[in-house]
């Protein structure tokens, strides 16, 4: 058995201004960091063999300071484009709450948060799974399958695209999902890579 850890980024600048941040690379605010020191908390009775994130800063900066509250600073970690958030095309660094004003309230949910919706030069959810799923397939399950403990650090979308693919969600219903900054899912994994148990640690209400 090997625990997979899934960890949204904590709070950003983009999120502090209601901003859509996509592959934009907002730092951490102090919030953001308080996000992820209580989501460390949680964690310490894990230890980990290998973490994976994304080069975007504010996924790096969670993943450190994790490592650094529960002092395993010195497990493996591995950078991949294959991580990175969606990919908000025209509507990066777009206010979400001017956005909705102007698509209303059907068309913004369909942008946020359904499976296919078209982005103008950006990725819909169902892309970035199909970026992700692939990188997950063959470099990080083959680790849990060994028996490894991994910790991914990422943001909403990325994390969403993951637990799609871990839980076989729906199409339809992938937009019930959501994990707030600083969130934890915790899967129990087993030696042919099938989840056995999950619990959500550091649950609280998206409100950003």
């Amino acid at each position: 058995m090997a625990y997979l850890v899934l960890v949204r980024h904590g709070t950003s600048e983009y999120n502090e201004k209601g901003l859509w941040a996509g592959w934009d690379d907002p730092k951490l605010t102090e919030k953001g960091k308080e996000d992820a020191q209580t989501a460390a908390e949680t964690l310490k009775d894990i230890h980990f063999d290998s973490a994976f994130t994304s080069p975007l800063i504010r996924h790096k900066q969670t993943l450190e300071i994790i490592l650094e509250i529960l002092k395993q600073t010195h497990v493996s970690i591995t950078e991949s484009n294959a991580l990175k958030e969606r990919d908000y095309g025209d509507f990066t660094a777009k206010n979400k709450w001017e956005v909705k004003k102007k698509l209303g309230e059907k068309e913004f949910l369909k942008l946020r948060r359904s499976w296919d919706y078209p982005v103008p030069n950006g990725e819909s959810l169902k892309q970035v799974y199909e970026r992700e799923v692939p990188y997950y397939e063959s470099t990080i399950l083959p680790q849990l399958k060994d028996g490894k403990n991994v910790l991914i650090a990422g943001s909403g979308n990325s994390l969403r695209a993951l637990v799609k693919y871990l839980e076989s969600i729906p199409d339809d219903q992938i937009s019930e999902v959501e994990i707030a900054p600083g969130e934890v899912y915790v899967y129990e994994i087993n030696e042919v890579g099938k989840i056995t148990h999950k619990e959500i640690r550091n649950h609280h209400e998206l409100m950003i």
